[in-house]
């Protein structure tokens, strides 16, 4: 049998290592991603705050060889299910099953100004030029925002502003620095509830870093150095952070696999697509929750995803035991400076509203180590 799966994130190398591991030499295994290194993205706010380097959270791809996984670096060009079969700059592979693991694009020319004014941490290259801007900037002006729904790891534009507050006071700089936030959002992560969302609305004020909701960014002036909302005259900054526009890949787009919403439509607890033999988890998917509120995008959620795709081929292929369903848990670091975080956790599929709260205790350097380990768990068990 022939497993082909698509990306190379979070959600492609748990696939692959549980499919390999599963399958052994018996089969074909196929990883196939544009870039021959793994980076590790929830520690990009630490590489631009200067925490972590590119070397310590990055891992060449050919490491898979050893799952039984052979690793393929191209781009996937065309995904054609009714064939059964995926077009890369590689050359095309067939399948018996498919794992679209592909993520989000971020496109920063749809907001006009974007890509010549703002920075972000949404790609480890993004990460360091944020790095480099951080040190060289000494007083003003700091916007920090959500440009457009939905985007990937809800909790980064928030963990961002506590942690340029913390950076700022550490170069004792904070006196010279106003942080302010923007957000379409009417309260900090929604979907996680007002539990999780009022908790982080008071680390903001507590702060001193002005919120402001509801505002939708329309474009940056770059001359002025002013971010326009709708129907407003907008915010000045001296140096600007903001969350890209993300959106399904080009190929996906194409594929014919994708909703009115413009991502993979798939079972909410399978993961199948409309084509028995194809599935897709992680960012690329479109869920909708009980409340009629969509999934959010985060890496938590697209590794239980991939667990359960991988058990699920598993079974078919080899009668690895029972079918699984994937129940919708899920947790969330919340950096918030000064060697602290927090920890959300809950279950995104009770009815009628995902339960999610802050675990106890609520800002503890606990929360802060657990993460350190937990990126150290994770480099090792899947490289």
């Amino acid at each position: 049998m022939k497993v082909v799966i698509l990306g190379g994130g979070i959600g492609g190398q748990v696939a692959s290592n549980l499919v390999g591991k599963g399958l052994g030499k018996n089969h074909d295994i196929v990883l196939i991603d544009k870039d021959n290194q793994y980076s590790f993205a929830p520690s990009f706010l630490w590489v631009a705050m200067g925490w972590r380097e590119p070397a310590q959270i990055t891992r060449n791809m050919s490491r898979l060889g050893k799952k039984n996984v052979k690793y393929v670096n191209a781009e996937v060009t065309r995904i054609v299910p009714a064939d059964r079969n995926v077009e890369t700059s590689a050359g095309k592979f067939a399948y018996d099953y498919l794992v679209i693991a592909l993520g989000t694009d971020l496109d920063t020319e749809i907001i006009p100004g974007f890509s010549k004014s703002a920075f972000h941490v949404y790609s480890l290259e993004a990460a360091m030029q944020f790095r480099e801007q951080i040190r060289r900037f000494s007083g003003g002006n700091v916007a920090i925002g959500i440009s457009s729904l939905p985007f990937k790891c809800p909790a980064a534009p928030y963990e961002t502003a506590f942690l340029l507050d913390y950076y700022f006071r550490q170069r004792k700089l904070r006196d010279k620095v106003e942080l302010q936030f923007f957000t379409p959002e009417s309260l900090p992560m929604p979907v996680a509830g007002p539990v999780v969302g009022n908790a982080v609305k008071q680390i903001l004020e507590a702060r001193q870093i002005e919120y402001h909701t509801n505002v939708k960014l329309a474009s940056i002036d770059e001359e002025r150095r002013k971010v326009i909302f709708e129907g407003q005259t907008g915010m000045d900054f001296d140096l600007l952070f903001a969350v890209p526009p993300h959106r399904a890949p080009r190929v996906v787009r194409e594929s014919g696999l994708t909703g009115e919403t413009g991502w993979i439509s798939a079972n909410s607890k399978t993961f199948r697509t409309s084509y028995d033999d194809v599935y897709a988890v992680g960012d690329v998917t479109s869920i909708r929750l009980a409340n009629g509120k969509m999934l959010p995008k985060a890496g938590v959620f697209a590794h239980g995803q991939s667990s359960v795709v991988a058990h699920n081929i598993l079974s078919e292929i080899e009668h690895y035991g029972e079918r699984k369903e994937w129940k919708g848990d899920g947790s969330c670091f919340i950096e918030t400076g000064f060697g602290k975080a927090a920890m959300a956790k809950g279950n995104f599929y009770a009815e009628p509203d995902p339960t999610v709260n802050i675990r106890w205790p609520r800002i503890s350097k606990v929360w802060h180590w657990y993460k350190i380990l937990f990126e150290k768990y994770w480099l090792s068990k899947w490289f």
